[in-house]
């Protein structure tokens, strides 16, 4: 087994604060100064000032009723100012707008965030049935139809990669099983199944490809109205025009006309 090179420079108050930022993000919960002394292994004493700090900053905040910290939006925002995934956001917003009209259905945008996916954009239907995920929104990758969609379609060795971080996260990972329902989705260009959250919805997801690999992948979760002509059939057409209009523009800067 490799061993991680030892790093060239040390600042150990930055560890502390990136340590205490990871074990946040990853937490499913409010955590106490004893948890996170815990959980990063450092002393009390060690963490109260980077606490403090964090919390001013904006970056944590304090839980309502026991106390615990939490992180909070900040990062996301930061990350949303990046290049790529303002570029991603820009391209795909008016698509998402006419995929919305046309399928009468809500659709997100969703990129990868380690073993999680997180939503980044959304449009709204016109009408008054949907469901709406918001923006923020993260799901472990492998139990989410947007996350088989960015592992589907990813290199070898990236997907390799990818499991491997979820496998650490999960003990209970069937991973081969994984991997067949990741053959299927990229097989077929596109995932469909029940939602894992949600009954009675079905999510139907695309991948945004950007040099072969998925940037993000743009979700439908499909309500069936008795009102709407609207088919899961011709969602899934729709979806996948969409996410090859995107696609065009990330990689040309302007959309390519489609027979």
């Amino acid at each position: 087994m490799m061993t991680k090179p030892a790093p060239k420079y040390r600042a150990p108050a930055l560890d502390k604060g990136l340590d205490i930022l990871e074990l946040l993000a990853s937490a499913h919960k409010p955590l106490s100064i004893v948890e996170i002394s815990e959980g990063v292994g450092r002393s009390r004493g060690e963490i109260f000032r980077m606490l403090q700090v964090l919390e001013e900053r904006d970056y944590l905040a304090r839980a309502e009723g026991d106390g615990g910290y939490c992180i909070t939006p900040r990062l996301f925002r930061l990350a949303m100012e990046q290049p790529p995934v303002k570029s991603a956001i820009e391209a795909a917003l008016p698509v998402m707008h006419r995929l919305a009209e046309t399928t009468e259905q809500a659709c997100h945008l969703v990129v990868p965030s380690r073993d999680q996916i997180v939503v980044i954009a959304r449009a709204d239907p016109p009408g008054e049935i949907a469901l709406v995920v918001r923006i923020g929104h993260r799901r472990p990758m492998s139990q989410s139809t947007s996350g088989h969609v960015l592992l589907a379609f990813q290199d070898e060795q990236v997907r390799e990669h990818w499991l491997d971080i979820i496998a650490s996260q999960e003990s209970d990972l069937d991973r081969k099983k994984l991997i067949r329902q990741l053959a299927q989705v990229r097989s077929q260009g596109h995932a469909c199944a029940r939602s894992h959250v949600v009954d009675a919805v079905t999510d139907i997801s695309a991948p945004v490809l950007q040099h072969g690999r998925a940037v993000c992948a743009l979700t439908v979760p499909f309500i069936e109205q008795r009102a709407s002509a609207q088919t899961r059939q011709r969602t899934v057409e729709a979806l996948c025009k969409a996410t090859a209009e995107i696609s065009d523009v990330l990689h040309y800067g302007t959309a390519t006309q489609r027979r």
